[in-house]
């Protein structure tokens, strides 16, 4: 599936790039961290299709100033206003994810959980991304997402391997790499089984570098297959 980050200052802006991204993606993520005064209720209220809200702490790339307890605060309400999915990174104080995963729990788990982790220097061995994947099961994830920062190509295969590692215990996995030497991985991730591929909604509007359009990514999904 194809996940169109939303890139937006404002409400209004916000709620006009969820329309037009909603023509391509399967799921829309709504970068929460980026947004003044945001209003989550009205935001959630008119999504047209799945919906992840994600509140980036700014040691993993993201924007948001408030303390961890404000971020997850958001992430809460979320859930409780039946978002699909929520994102949380690995990193995030053990007590805070648990009162998310309470949260969840509490409102019938109509929200996944999906607990990423980000390394935007380098990508690690692959016996590391593997002890980052179970920790992430183990913190309570319904889905596990790991991104890496590919220095060369070879960077992206390790990355990918953890797909099939995820997929023989049935588990589900995001996962691919970032930089330009990382956009390879971006399009045969979702090949090989991936839960999502992210792609920007138009040049200008990338979450993170080497990502690419929408439009670019299912006409290279449509050749490859």
């Amino acid at each position: 599936m194809i996940c169109i980050p939303i890139i937006a200052a404002t409400n209004e802006e916000a709620l006009l790039k969820m329309g037009k991204s909603a023509l391509l993606a399967d799921v829309i993520e709504l970068r929460a961290d980026y947004i003044r005064d945001i209003s989550l209720g009205e935001l959630i209220g008119a999504r047209e299709g799945k919906l992840l809200i994600t509140n980036r702490k700014m040691d993993e790339g993201g924007r948001f100033e408030g303390s961890e307890r404000e971020r997850v605060a958001l992430l809460k309400e979320a859930v409780r206003l039946g978002v699909d999915y929520v994102d949380i990174e690995l990193s995030t104080k053990d007590a805070l994810i648990e009162e998310l995963l309470l949260k969840i729990r509490g409102n019938d788990n109509l929200t996944k959980l999906i607990i990423s982790h980000h390394d935007f220097n380098k990508t690690p061995p692959e016996s590391e991304l593997k002890k980052r994947f179970d920790e992430c099961l183990g913190a309570g994830a319904d889905i596990v997402k790991i991104v890496t920062y590919a220095n060369s190509v070879e960077d992206n295969l390790r990355v990918l391997n953890l797909i099939p590692y995820a997929k023989g215990g049935n588990k589900k996995i995001i996962a691919f790499c970032m930089g330009d030497s990382g956009r390879i991985s971006r399009a045969a991730a979702p090949l090989l089984g991936s839960y999502l591929s992210f792609a920007s909604l138009e040049r200008g509007d990338e979450s993170a570098p080497g990502q690419i359009t929408a439009s670019e990514m299912k006409e290279i999904l449509r050749i490859l297959r």
